[in-house]
């Protein structure tokens, strides 16, 4: 296994916020194969190295895995400074967990909240391409040369998005359904798409990551996430 942040080791372990355990560190702390670490950045290979914090050794959390349909208002980040809630208060449970990528805070739908780093980097990493459905209400009318358009990739500040897999769930004169899948993970790339062609978005809701979907699951509901279904998502991801 490749070697990581002493720091975000610990705070996978369940020790402390990042911040806190750089902290503790830079206090001397911490040992790693009885030498103390006294400066940083220290790098650590968990499945190696011998990691006391306070004289007690670390111990490897059990890996948990939640899919979450997210509600409108609710947010993907670890601390928010507004107080607004967040998906890791959705999921009770003692370990530390985080989100896998984000949801804006007005998109609903499915996402990931673990504590194996592993699978974080293999479906966040932009070399990794494990699709992700969207289904957008839009104001306007999606004709098929629109459509055409989303499907070959639209021109945004990072560069033109790879190619989407686009279909029209309900073409109105007023407003529009339509379902998009992306194998990318830019920040709020569906809603900039949209917005691009001329669709402001009305609602969007993710439906789908990888194998996994949102049937069955009600707005605000969790449910653990099956060893098979864990393996699926490495599958797609490293295929």
């Amino acid at each position: 296994m490749a070697k990581e942040r002493l720091q975000k080791v610990m705070a996978s372990a369940g020790v402390a916020s990042r911040r806190q355990c750089e902290e503790l560190i830079l206090q001397g702390d911490v040992r790693v194969n009885g030498r103390v670490v006294e400066e940083l950045p220290a790098f650590v290979d968990p499945d190696e190295d011998v990691i006391t914090v306070g004289g007690k050794r670390l111990q490897e959390p059990r890996r948990v895995y939640y899919l979450l349909n997210k509600p409108r208002g609710v947010i993907c980040t670890s601390s928010d400074p507004q107080g607004r809630p967040r998906a890791v208060d959705l999921v009770p449970g003692g370990q530390r967990i985080f989100c896998v990528g984000r949801l804006d805070v007005d998109t609903t739908g499915l996402i990931i909240l673990t504590n194996d780093a592993e699978l974080t980097n293999l479906l966040t990493h932009p070399k990794y391409k494990v699709p992700k459905t969207y289904v957008a209400k839009v104001s306007g009318r999606v004709d098929g040369q629109t459509a055409e358009k989303l499907s070959k990739g639209i021109w945004l500040a990072e560069g033109r998005t790879s190619r989407a897999a686009v279909k029209v769930l309900k073409r109105g004169h007023n407003d529009s359904l339509v379902e998009i899948r992306i194998w990318q993970g830019l920040n709020r790339q569906i809603r900039r798409m949209l917005a691009k062609v001329g669709l402001p978005v009305q609602s969007l809701k993710r439906t789908r990551i990888g194998g996994l979907n949102v049937e069955g699951l009600g707005i605000g509901r969790y449910r653990p996430i099956t060893k098979a279904e864990v393996a699926s998502l490495k599958r797609a991801a490293t295929a």
